[in-house]
């Protein structure tokens, strides 16, 4: 398939949050292409509110260069504070103009961790440079994988990635990555209904990644929306028509994507196999050494680790609510909870926004446990310092 490149100037590339994202951690994202050339049929940025082209399939032959992203992230970065970058985009592309990289290089001048999740075993190119920016900050490299060899539908994959490097290649770069010290392991997503979500798949992608030195398997499922919806059913009847059927009536009229019991089964399933492997189904937070909030954001991060257990043991709405906020509130705090803690007490943490009561004790609760393995890991210090 010809692949056309457009090239262009923007005027700008930085993608700000509000709060940090609590599934990736990221703060900041910037896209140097628009389209991507792996061309995965399942891609969500398909979709209308993100595809740029009115037929979906221009998606992956028509890619838009912002060839001034690297000069633009330099100078919008220098201009917040610092947090997580969501980078890298490994397609061919990336072969061509590097912009990936010089992105990277920028993160790495200016002191910022970056998180990466890549499709390409391609990424090893600049494993070096990556390494650099975990040794001053804090770098993390996820790989998009839905399938092994092991999988009964293995030889669909291909139909569904036609320009990815099979999951082996990726894997090997997992471990590359990790025997290099980086945290790194599998965005398990889109798990596809009926194709890989087995139990066989489930089990095998987990026990992949544990072999090859990931520390996480994330899992997410497939949504279909629009025009992103009529194009993978045509591409489904291309490949496994015989789940066409299925798919009509897993996502009818109107949804996004199947019951939410459905995702809640999936993602305790995962949770439970990387339960027994040793692995953890979040992405463990990146947070810089030095960091003067860190007790914060660590304290954010189990409260949206609870908030992910709540969402799939089906609870209420208002009590997976209450958590997320209360996270949201950490992270946006901008003196160190320890020291209200330390002023004021459990009324000074009831006086935090969104934490109440019951949530105020659970972040007593944190503060002490942080306090705990700060006096551990002292000891183990001060104790191989004598020996």
């Amino acid at each position: 398939m010809s692949v056309e490149y457009k090239v262009y100037r923007p005027k700008r590339i930085l993608n700000k949050h509000k709060r940090p994202d609590h599934w990736f951690w990221t703060r900041y994202t910037a896209h140097p292409y628009i389209g991507c050339q792996h061309g995965c049929e399942y891609c969500y940025w398909r979709e209308s509110k993100y595809c740029p082209y009115p037929d979906p399939e221009d998606f992956s032959r028509l890619i838009k260069v912002k060839i001034n992203a690297p000069e633009l992230l330099r100078k919008e970065l220098s201009k917040v504070p610092v947090g997580v970058v969501g980078l890298g985009d490994y397609q061919p592309a990336e072969f061509r103009y590097r912009l990936s990289r010089q992105m990277l290089q920028v993160c790495l001048d200016l002191g910022f961790p970056v998180f990466v999740l890549e499709k390409s075993h391609n990424v090893l190119q600049d494993l070096e440079l990556i390494t650099a920016i975990n040794d001053r900050a804090r770098a993390v490299v996820s790989f998009s994988i839905i399938a092994t060899p092991e999988s009964p539908h293995y030889e669909h994959l291909k139909g569904f990635e036609p320009a990815v490097p099979m999951p082996p290649r990726r894997f090997e770069a997992m471990e590359q990555f990790a025997e290099a010290g980086i945290l790194t392991g599998t965005s398990f997503m889109p798990i596809l209904p009926g194709i890989y979500d087995d139990n066989e798949n489930l089990k095998a992608v987990v026990r992949w990644t544990r072999d090859h030195g990931g520390a996480f398997v994330l899992a997410g499922g497939l949504t279909l929306s629009d025009k992103q919806k009529a194009y993978f059913l045509q591409q489904l009847a291309r490949i496994c028509p015989e789940k066409v059927p299925f798919y009509e009536h897993f996502y009818p009229q109107g949804s996004y994507g199947p019951p939410r019991s459905y995702w809640n089964r999936l993602g305790q399933k995962v949770a439970e196999l990387c339960q027994k492997y040793g692995l953890s189904d979040r992405i463990p937070r990146p947070i810089i050494r030095g960091e003067k909030r860190a007790v914060n954001k660590r304290i954010a991060e189990h409260l949206a680790i609870k908030t992910y257990r709540l969402e799939l043991a089906g609870e209420r709405g208002y009590r997976i609510w209450a958590y997320r906020k209360a996270a949201w509130a950490l992270d946006e705090l901008e003196q160190d909870v320890r020291l209200i803690y330390e002023r004021m007490g459990v009324k000074g943490l009831e006086s935090i926004p969104s934490l109440g009561k019951k949530l105020a004790r659970e972040v007593e609760q944190q503060i002490h446990r942080e306090a705990s393995e700060r006096r551990s890991s002292a000891k183990c210090i001060e104790t191989s310092e004598r020996v």
